[in-house]
């Protein structure tokens, strides 16, 4: 496995931040059926966001962690997916810095 972090800075609070990353997961859910397996969320009582889910038979596994000025998030994905790297934390910043500004979401 090889580990990733990604951090998105933003200027929200800690229930925004929640309110909009469960939108998201459920958009996801629907967006890529059928593309991805199950896509599995779990909030813990530290505030921690656990998302597991397969793409292309790979598992991934992330942790995102909300902090007071960003978001970061953890990803454990299998080496093969490493050789995406790049594009995966492009791809989590883009959506994830989108769905972060300010402003109505």
């Amino acid at each position: 496995m090889k580990s990733m972090e990604v951090r998105i800075p933003h200027s929200l609070d800690e229930s925004e931040v929640r309110r909009r990353l469960e939108v998201a997961v459920g958009r996801a859910r629907n967006d890529f059926a059928g593309k991805v397996g199950a896509i599995d969320s779990k909030w813990h009582e530290d505030g921690r966001l656990q998302l597991s889910l397969d793409v292309m038979g790979m598992p991934i596994e992330s942790d995102v962690e909300i902090l007071p000025a960003e978001l970061v998030v953890r990803l454990e994905v299998p080496a093969m997916a490493g050789l995406f790297a790049g594009k995966i934390k492009s791809g989590i910043q883009e959506r994830l810095g989108g769905l972060l500004e300010a402003g109505p979401a």
